[in-house]
């Protein structure tokens, strides 16, 4: 009986050992879970957060290229812009060049006109004038002439040279010849044909060395060539100009010029 009691205690002691451990084997299970889960959402977490960072450094890349295109649209327009303003200045400068041409010119040409005025008045005054196409043609030529030197006047300096290159060529032989080259290069530096205009100075230095207009086309042809950059060539003409024609007018400009000329 004593041998039963003792049996039957071991067996309740070996249950609830059994149940304990069992217990104590399903709570520790639990936890572990747990704690995977929460590992788990951590990780999801983690993935989450990623993606929004790299979908905002995305964004944040789209706009500063986006900032970097207008930026560079800027730029362009204010490169443009800057290029407008240099190329009106630049226009600006060039009409200021030309109306200082055509004074210069309407001054010349005052001038000139009224030295012819005096030696027709008082030919023992100055220099012998110069001598009128014969009877039969001065009409004609006269007119012609005087038709071109009118729209020259006028400003119109490519009719201008359209006219007094007809001239030449009708009247090649005229003694108004000169004079109409001395015009026409005027009227060809007015619109910066420089090249053509030294041609038709130098003909008529070469054609009448002698005629009264003869310095200032040597003075014309230095002008040509200060525009063209070719400043040895302009020295050398300025003091060509100043040996051959000491006494003239446009010889003591040349001596101005050749002092600031650098």
């Amino acid at each position: 009986m004593r041998m039963n009691l003792l049996r039957a205690a071991v067996l309740a002691a070996t249950c609830l050992m059994a149940h304990g451990a069992a217990q104590a084997q399903l709570f520790g299970d639990d936890q572990a879970r747990q704690a995977i889960l929460d590992l788990r959402q951590r990780f999801d977490q983690s993935v989450a957060a990623q993606n929004r960072l790299v979908d905002e450094n995305t964004q944040m890349r789209r706009s500063m290229l986006d900032l970097q295109q207008q930026i560079e649209s800027l730029r362009g327009e204010l490169a443009r812009a800057r290029g407008q303003e240099e190329q009106l200045t630049r226009d600006l400068s060039e009409l200021r060049k030309l109306q200082t041409a055509q004074q210069a010119l309407d001054e010349r040409l005052r001038k000139l006109e009224a030295a012819e005025t005096a030696r027709a008045a008082d030919p023992a005054a100055g220099a012998t004038p110069l001598p009128l196409p014969n009877e039969s043609a001065a009409g004609g030529e006269k007119q012609d002439y005087d038709a071109a030197l009118a729209v020259f006047r006028a400003g119109d300096f490519k009719g201008a040279q359209t006219g007094f290159a007809n001239f030449i060529k009708r009247y090649p032989r005229s003694n108004l010849a000169p004079s109409a080259l001395f015009w026409l290069g005027n009227a060809q530096y007015a619109t910066r044909d420089y090249k053509e205009a030294i041609t038709n100075f130098r003909s008529l230095l070469t054609a009448s060395p002698n005629h009264q207009r003869a310095p200032e086309a040597m003075l014309s042809i230095a002008n040509c060539q200060i525009e063209l950059k070719d400043t040895r060539a302009a020295r050398s003409t300025l003091e060509s100009l100043v040996k051959t024609y000491p006494q003239s007018e446009a010889a003591q400009a040349g001596k101005e010029r050749l002092a600031r000329l650098k």
